[in-house]
């Protein structure tokens, strides 16, 4: 059999297959391809939302971790780890200021009752932005003050004006330590024997607040309501 023959002959070589038969090959390999395509750009798909997933949870879930009240807190009272917990809050409902971490809170004085589940901000904890708050924005810083009439303490609320006060050398003439002084919160009463007045938190300039602060360490102090 010469070369012609071998080529034009043999059955198994492509040279002698009909061309419908090499259609159906090349087609069957391109839909390999396009099968095997579609699967890698599915698991690719699917392997990125993972990632999204994991590295922005809040953006897939549109919510934020808040600090809210684990039980009913009263005013004055200091808040322990205990006594809250973090909750995930849809983003849109937090409030500006709401405080995101446990360690925000431990430790600090509550300035107004809380209730179940309600977030905590700032500007319900003592410190600088509820003094600042509450004298309008002025530089200020909250001192605690013991009264010495205890009874006192229960005719204050949480943004009554005072003007703290303390006996001067003449018992007719008192000396004036603070004006307009910002009730802030009341502590609650010491259950010790020998407790004494009960404290109070006042917000005051702070050019006049280390001179009060002093000077309730050594002598007895009261308000007058205005």
């Amino acid at each position: 059999m010469n070369d012609s023959d071998d080529r034009t002959g043999r059955t198994g070589s492509p040279m002698a297959w009909p061309p419908a038969r090499l259609l159906s090959l090349a087609q069957g390999l391109g839909w390999r391809r396009l099968v095997l395509a579609r699967r890698l750009a599915a698991g690719l798909l699917v392997l990125a939302a993972l990632v999204l997933a994991i590295r922005a949870p809040d953006a897939a879930t549109g919510t934020a971790p808040v600090v809210v009240a684990a039980r009913e807190l009263a005013s004055g009272s200091t808040v322990r780890a205990g006594d809250v917990e973090i909750r995930r809050w849809p983003s849109d409902l937090i409030p500006a200021a709401a405080l995101k971490t446990l360690e925000q809170v431990d430790g600090r004085i509550l300035a107004g009752a809380a209730s179940l589940g309600e977030p905590l901000t700032s500007v319900r904890l003592a410190g600088q932005e509820l003094a600042s708050r509450a004298t309008g924005g002025r530089d200020a810083a909250s001192v605690p003050i013991r009264l010495a009439d205890a009874d006192v303490a229960g005719l204050l609320s949480p943004g009554r004006l005072v003007d703290v006060v303390t006996v001067g050398q003449r018992s007719d003439q008192p000396t004036v330590l603070a004006s307009a002084a910002v009730v802030l919160t009341v502590l609650p009463a010491e259950t010790k024997p020998a407790a004494r007045g009960r404290l109070v938190l006042v917000a005051v300039p702070r050019a006049a607040a280390s001179k009060l602060a002093a000077a309730t360490l050594s002598q007895e102090v009261t308000v007058t309501l205005r």
